[in-house]
């Protein structure tokens, strides 16, 4: 697979994220995994990052995130949840995910041994209102879609409970207007 042709724009303005590990394959159903994404979101957002959406599946996540050189920080984000997420699969012995995550590497990647997260982030702009209610919609129905669950406030790993005015697992900016 090639590098995204979709760019982060230069305005500070949310943008749809979705990140896709290699493959597709389940390594969120790790609960500890997920907390290492949600770490390096927390980091991020003391760094100026404003994250308003997200939700995590088994393969992948979905997240709106404004911030200055947005597309400087989803680098850091990938690079920094890889690399401990593979050394999570290596301290608890994952070696078959290990090794599907070494298969799947694209051959450019010569200087490392394993591949956690498809290249691009195919980020979208969020232009106006509309568009942004649309894609919170899309985010928070994700595992609905996907037949999980029948109400989005329901799914553990979602932002869909911060909009319904309980606790979320993180922190997101909900008045974004």
């Amino acid at each position: 697979m090639t590098r995204s042709r979709s760019r982060f724009d230069d305005q500070p303005r949310p943008h749809f994220i979705t990140s896709t590990v290699v493959a597709w394959l389940s390594v969120f159903n790790r609960p500890e995994a997920v907390e290492i994404v949600f770490d390096s979101w927390r980091f991020l957002q003391r760094e100026g990052m404003l994250l308003y959406a997200y939700v995590v599946l088994d393969n992948h996540h979905h997240w709106i995130a404004s911030g200055d050189d947005l597309g400087r920080l989803v680098g850091r984000f990938k690079s920094y949840t890889a690399r401990r997420i593979i050394d999570l699969l290596t301290e608890r012995g994952a070696t078959t995910l290990l090794d599907e995550l070494h298969h799947y590497k694209l051959r450019h990647k010569v200087s490392q041994d394993y591949q956690l997260w498809q290249e691009g982030s195919h980020p979208q702009a969020t232009l106006d209102d509309e568009m942004m209610l649309q894609k919170l919609e899309q985010v928070h129905n994700n595992p609905v879609r996907r037949g999980f669950i029948d109400k989005p406030e329901d799914w553990r790993y979602s932002s869909a409970r911060n909009y319904e005015g309980r606790a979320g697992l993180i922190e997101v900016v909900t008045d974004w207007r």
